[in-house]
C-alpha cells in the first residue's frame, strides 16, 4: 500500500513511476530520521515547499538535491541511485526529455502511422521493434523493453491521464514478429481500450493522403493546455515545447482524427484483423 501525505491526503504509490518511488523513499527516510520537511530543507539548502513538492512527486528532483539528501540523511548513495532511475537511464538519450514531460500530463494524444505506440506495446512486440535498431546489443534491447513497459504504469495512478491514440490501418495489419506475436499485440490493444481513460481510433486504408503520413508524434496536455510534444524523425525524434509548433501539431492531430473511424468501429476493425489472421 502507498502512504497518505497528511497535508494533502494524497497517497503516494511507489510503483507508479521512478519519480513516485523517489518521493516515497525520501519521505520514508526523512520520517525515520525524525525530521520535518522544513528541517530537512534547512539541512540541504532547499525550501520546505520544494521538499514537499518532491515528496508529492509533483517536482522532479535534481542530482544535487539527491546528493544533499543522502548526506543529510546519512545514506550511502541511495537517493542518488533513485534519482538516476528517474532519468530513465535505459531509454534512448534523445527520448528522455519526453519521458520527463510525459509524467506531468493529464492528457496524451498520439498519432502513429507505422507501428503500435510504445505505451501500448507488448513485451514481445517491443522486443522485435527494438532489436531492429542497428548495433544494439541483446542486453540493451532487454533494458529498453523494461523501460518501455515501465511507462504504462501511469495508467495505474489514482488519476491517470486521458490517452487518445490514432493509428493508420497499416499499423494493425503489418505482422511484426509473425502471426502469434501480432495476434497477442492486437488482443492487448483491445484489452487496453477497455480502460476508461483510453481511446483508440484507426484511420482506414480508404482515407486519401493526409498530413499524418509524414510521421508520428505525441502531444502532452496539462489541465487543458498543451505544453510539450515529441515529434518523430530520423535518425532521432525530438521533444519540443514552443507554442507555434505545439499549435501546429494539435491542428494536425485534429485533422487526422477527423479521418479516423469512431472508437467502437475501430475496435471492431481490430477484432476483424485478429480473426482474419487466425491467431
Amino acid at each position: 500500500m502507498g502512504r497518505c501525505d497528511l497535508s494533502t491526503g494524497k497517497e503516494i504509490d511507489p510503483h507508479e513511476s521512478p519519480r513516485a518511488l523517489f518521493a516515497y523513499e525520501l519521505r520514508r527516510f526523512r520520517q525515520s530520521a525524525e525530521l520535518t520537511q522544513k528541517q530537512l530543507g534547512e539541512r540541504i539548502g532547499f525550501s520546505d515547499s520544494m521538499v514537499n513538492l518532491v515528496e508529492l512527486a509533483k517536482r522532479p528532483p535534481s542530482q544535487r538535491f539527491a546528493e544533499l539528501c543522502d548526506q543529510a540523511l546519512g545514506l550511502d548513495g541511495t537517493m542518488v541511485r533513485l534519482y538516476t532511475a528517474t532519468r530513465w537511464k535505459h531509454s534512448p538519450e534523445h527520448f528522455r526529455p519526453w519521458l520527463e514531460e510525459e509524467q506531468e500530463a493529464t492528457g496524451l494524444w498520439c498519432w502513429e502511422p507505422t507501428i503500435i505506440p510504445g505505451l501500448f506495446q507488448t513485451e514481445e512486440y517491443a522486443r522485435r521493434i527494438l532489436a531492429s535498431t542497428p548495433d544494439i546489443t541483446p542486453d540493451e534491447v532487454e533494458d529498453r523493453v523494461v523501460a518501455r513497459m515501465q511507462r504504462r504504469a501511469m495508467l495505474n495512478r489514482a488519476n491517470p491521464p486521458a490517452i487518445g491514440v490514432l493509428m493508420d490501418e497499416a499499423v494493425i495489419r503489418r505482422p511484426i514478429g509473425g502471426v502469434a506475436v501480432m495476434g497477442e499485440q492486437l488482443r492487448f490493444l483491445l484489452e487496453m481500450a477497455q480502460h476508461p481513460q483510453v481511446t483508440i481510433q484507426i484511420v482506414p486504408y480508404a482515407t486519401d493522403v493526409h498530413c499524418g503520413l509524414v510521421g508520428g508524434f505525441l502531444i502532452a496536455e496539462r489541465n487543458g493546455s498543451t505544453y510539450a510534444a515529441f515529434a518523430g524523425a530520423l535518425p532521432y525524434g525530438r521533444t519540443v515545447d514552443d507554442q507555434p509548433t505545439l499549435n501546429r501539431l494539435a491542428r494536425m492531430y485534429d485533422t487526422i482524427r477527423a479521418e479516423a473511424l469512431p472508437f467502437r468501429q475501430s475496435l471492431r476493425l481490430i477484432e476483424e484483423v485478429v480473426n482474419q489472421s487466425g491467431s
